[in-house]
């Protein structure tokens, strides 16, 4: 039996004051669940998102590039926003009105039309053709009713060579002329380099910037949000700009990094009895960053 006496939650957002009074084991649990954190940048992201989905169907569509460093919550707000338009069924058809496909870590046209195929659940066939798949891939994007393309990793078609990368850019062209929806494209700056090397593309995606955290005003905003959601027993005094700093320093400064950070001492703080996110709880947190990972295996 969980044995802390509850006094005073107000410091936590409603949702989070009911979970605050779960036995630890369970609040643990909780702890390390996904959770949305709607700071600006992200909710603008958003609204960007539904405004290319609302967009009537033309010729020349509008196409998004979301941009910005590894694990910086791109593909949470991509998974954010597929969720606010679930897959549905009606009379046994099945609708994706936004579909999620992920660039293939070794770029080519074939290769990425098994991964669209695969995303919608078609059977492929041993050894397909590249017209059969191209033909079958648009046939099922229409049936399903597509009304967004999201491509993930954008930024691998620059693994490939030269002539897989120009394939593959002009596989992009052909899917927003033939398609008439909108397009968006996810990845870091290595994405928005391909995308700039060909001027039509260029001109059809609007790049949008998740840039790394600084320690400002809208990070304290941030980390106030996280302390409110976290269920804790105390109050974690972690929105300050001094805290922001440290916390950006130890993170590498991205939200995704930061978030495991916040999530391993909130950890830490349920299992001490400290119940409170603060320098003691941060230093006790299993948490290491990615840099100190890599420095940690080679040494």
């Amino acid at each position: 039996m969980d044995e802390y006496p509850v006094i005073d939650l107000s410091h936590l957002l409603p949702a989070a004051q009911g979970l605050a009074r779960l036995p630890a084991d369970e609040r643990i649990q909780r702890i390390r669940a996904d959770r949305w954190i709607g700071y600006p940048r992200a909710v603008e992201a958003l609204n960007r998102l539904e405004t290319l989905y609302a967009w009537p169907n033309k010729q020349r569509m509008p196409n998004l590039l979301l941009v910005g460093p590894t694990n910086n919550g791109k593909s949470m707000i991509v998974e954010k926003f597929r969720r606010a338009h679930p897959v549905g069924t009606d009379a046994d058809q099945e609708h994706i009105p936004v579909l999620v496909v992920q660039m293939p870590s070794e770029p080519s046209v074939i290769r990425f039309y098994v991964a669209l195929l695969a995303a919608m659940g078609a059977p492929l066939r041993p050894r397909p053709r590249l017209p059969e798949m191209e033909q079958l891939a648009l046939a099922l994007l229409r049936k399903v009713g597509v009304r967004m393309l999201v491509i993930d990793e954008l930024h691998n078609v620059l693994a490939g060579n030269s002539v897989n990368r120009r394939e593959f850019l002009n596989l992009l062209r052909f899917l927003g002329n033939e398609l008439r929806i909108p397009l968006v494209g996810v990845g870091t700056r290595e994405a928005y380099l391909a995308i700039r090397s060909d001027d039509q593309l260029e001109n059809r995606f609007e790049p949008m910037l998740l840039p790394p955290w600084e320690a400002n005003e809208d990070c304290c905003s941030l980390l106030a949000s996280f302390a409110a959601s976290l269920p804790l027993r105390r109050p974690s005094p972690i929105a300050t700009l001094d805290m922001a700093r440290y916390l950006l320093t130890r993170s590498e400064g991205t939200i995704g990094e930061l978030a495991h950070l916040l999530v391993a001492a909130a950890v830490a703080a349920v299992e001490s009895g400290e119940e409170a996110i603060n320098h003691r709880t941060l230093s006790m947190a299993d948490y290491m960053a990615p840099d100190q990972d890599s420095v940690e295996l080679r040494s």
